[in-house]
């Protein structure tokens, strides 16, 4: 399991996730959640490539300690190599289980050269996390599928579980965040990165890899949905003293990176220039526990881009 390498509210765990819900998350990644329904069971997001045996382990205890004996549905939040590494490997464990994800999804799965960046990062994730002796261990990246492709609004059904995906864009174009309701129980907000990831109860990182508007808009539209309880990727449950700010303190860190980035632009800085600046500003040790360097310097690139083209008109 992932080492805790955030700072919580005295007295709240981060991992403590609703009933109904459980933490199956192996190694480092984004978060993998089983849902229980009455009837289906599925996972939300599959982690790394590299500690697949892991999770698999995990799912497999989870469902024996449920009763359960299959694993019926994969929700993915978005096509990214640390959320989506190990669904070859759940696929070959489960394959008739269905796969459920934004329609862009299929373009990225369909995609050679998407599939060349994710093993490419996967592996320096291997590289980083395991030790040297197992630097051999082959990511694959065979059997990516969608079986379900989720419009805006569209609703599965796991029986007394209904899970609703919010298309939320900005972090990738098949970014979905999921409204969970069970019963008469809370609503559940499986947050996007769309619209951020928490570090602590006062601080989060951006990821405008797209459109910065886009997450603009992404954080508006999950702030009008009231959830009762926010599950932030990467992080856990958002604490209660955070939930009430979270989506106005996600647009404030947001425009304040744009407006970093972008000063350092008018500066007459170069790309590399900024790149330096913006990693000394946001490259911390949390992040050193969550990202390979290579991840972190791919998509600050990215970011750094994306600001310029779109506010200065010109590409850096």
């Amino acid at each position: 399991m992932i080492e805790d390498y955030s700072l919580m509210t005295p007295n709240q765990n981060r991992f403590k996730f609703p009933e109904g819900l459980y933490r199956v998350t192996a190694g480092q990644g984004g978060e993998s959640i089983l849902i229980d329904g009455d009837s289906e069971t599925a996972i939300y997001d599959c982690g790394m490539a590299y500690c697949q045996d892991e999770i698999i382990k995990n799912i497999e205890n989870k469902l024996k300690e449920l009763g359960k004996d299959k694993l019926d549905y994969v929700i993915l939040s978005h096509s990214h190599y640390d959320h989506i590494g190990a669904l070859p490997y759940i696929l070959k464990r489960w394959p008739d289980a269905k796969v459920a994800g934004g329609e862009k999804l299929v373009k990225v799965f369909s995609s050679e050269g998407a599939k060349a960046t994710m093993k490419r990062l996967g592996e320096a994730a291997r590289d980083k996390y395991l030790p040297e002796e197992m630097h051999s261990i082959p990511i694959s990246t065979d059997g990516l599928r969608v079986d379900i492709i989720l419009q805006d609004g569209d609703i599965l059904n796991l029986g007394d579980c209904c899970i609703k995906a919010i298309f939320t864009p900005g972090h990738t174009d098949c970014s979905l965040s999921y409204l969970l309701s069970k019963n008469n129980g809370p609503k559940i907000l499986f947050m996007s990165e769309s619209v951020g990831v928490l570090e602590n109860k006062d601080f989060l990182h951006t990821s405008i890899l797209k459109s910065f508007d886009d997450t603009i808009m992404s954080a508006n539209k999950l702030k009008a949905l009231k959830a009762d309880v926010l599950i932030s990727s990467h992080f856990g449950v958002v604490p209660k003293e955070t939930q009430d700010k979270y989506f106005d303190m996600y647009i404030e860190f947001a425009e304040k990176e744009r407006d970093f980035i972008l000063d350092c632009f008018d500066k007459g800085m170069n790309k590399d220039e900024i790149y330096q600046a913006y990693e000394d500003k946001y490259w911390s040790h949390a992040r050193i526990g969550a990202q390979p360097r290579e991840a972190f310097s791919e998509n600050a690139g990215y970011t750094i881009s994306l600001i310029v083209r779109t506010f200065r008109n010109t590409e850096i």
